[in-house]
């Protein structure tokens, strides 16, 4: 495993971290707690050292499963965690993926902060993140000294924005950058999705911000295990993508093949690898939801990195669309 440093922090992570989310939301199939922290110390052993949670997270259970995990290790891995959604109160409100209020102000950052601390059973988180905030937070001067109080106090190492729930979120990503003392920022990337990724990278990078990558696989779709005849559970979230989305990602990953043929890679590490090439990310977090993807993914970093010429022709096939018969994306 290589390990890279977080932006201007002196927070070091493994370059391939775990999303825990797929442990504990049932999103992407049911993990018992105690096969979540078999994986979770597996992962460990293979290196992974950065773990990211939120509070939202099967409401609590994640910082849980991580507790149990790492009881006793707590200074060998750096945990994250994210706030703002106030599942305290609206829990019970919650459909599937469907977004819950979110509060932002000083007493509920305070609140979730000690919550997640007692789940997580430490005295400190080493990066805290706005859970998927809009324009409004990011205006909200009153949150962000509720974090630098809570960084004051040594309850939390550094803070920062994760960007979501779906790609996009170009205008807060760059207000937030622009504007705030943040020292990381978490956003969707991949081979497949790169915008508004390109912009936000080049503005963290301009600012001494480190980057953190979630769904590098774009849904699993560079992961290469997908077919014409792939079909998800009701309850898994990939059920709601559409057919297009489908055909049209598999046409993507036939034009791809050049990163694994004799290159010592599958297609799921090349992707990982094509995100280690920017210097301004510090993490990729794909989604893990067994061993298998585990020990695959946590190797990627044993891999060969991606050329010069397979970056160049990785971007003239994505600014023409992999030459698909629709409209171009943006060069």
């Amino acid at each position: 495993m290589r390990y890279r440093q977080l932006g201007s922090t002196d927070i070091m992570l493994s370059e391939v971290g775990f999303g825990c989310w797929t442990l504990s939301t049932g999103w992407w199939g049911k993990v018992s707690d105690a096969e979540a922290v078999r994986l979770l110390r597996r992962a460990h052993d293979l290196g992974v050292t950065f773990y990211d949670s939120s509070d939202s997270y099967g409401n609590g259970r994640s910082e849980r499963q991580l507790a149990a995990a790492f009881k006793g290790r707590r200074g060998k891995v750096v945990i994250a965690t994210k706030f703002g959604y106030d599942w305290y109160r609206y829990a019970g409100e919650r459909r599937g993926q469907q977004e819950i209020p979110q509060d932002w102000s000083p007493r509920h950052i305070r609140f979730a902060c000690e919550e997640s601390l007692k789940r997580l059973d430490t005295d400190y988180i080493d990066i805290y993140q706005m859970h998927n905030p809009k324009l409004d937070a990011l205006a909200a001067d009153a949150a962000f000294e509720a974090l630098e109080r809570l960084k004051a106090e040594g309850k939390v190492r550094c803070y920062g924005v994760a960007l979501g729930p779906a790609i996009g979120w170009r205008e807060e990503g760059l207000r937030a950058l622009g504007e705030r003392p943040i020292a990381m920022l978490q956003i969707i990337h991949n081979l497949l999705e790169q915008d508004p990724g390109r912009d936000l990278i080049a503005a963290a990078r301009q600012r001494g911000v480190g980057v953190i990558v979630r769904v590098p696989h774009s849904s699993g779709m560079l992961e290469g295990r997908y077919t014409k005849d792939t079909t998800f559970e009701p309850g898994d979230h990939r059920s709601h993508r559409t057919r297009a989305w489908l055909d049209e990602g598999l046409q993507k990953i036939e034009r791809l093949r050049f990163l694994t043929e004799g290159r010592g890679r599958t297609l799921g590490q090349a992707a990982l690898r094509w995100l280690c090439a920017e210097p301004a990310i510090a993490c990729a977090l794909p989604n893990i939801y067994d061993e298998g993807q585990l020990v695959e993914f946590a190797g990627a970093s044993d891999c060969p990195d991606l050329t010069a010429e397979e970056l160049a022709r990785v971007a003239d096939l994505y600014g023409h669309n992999f030459h698909l018969q629709k409209q171009p994306a943006r060069a």
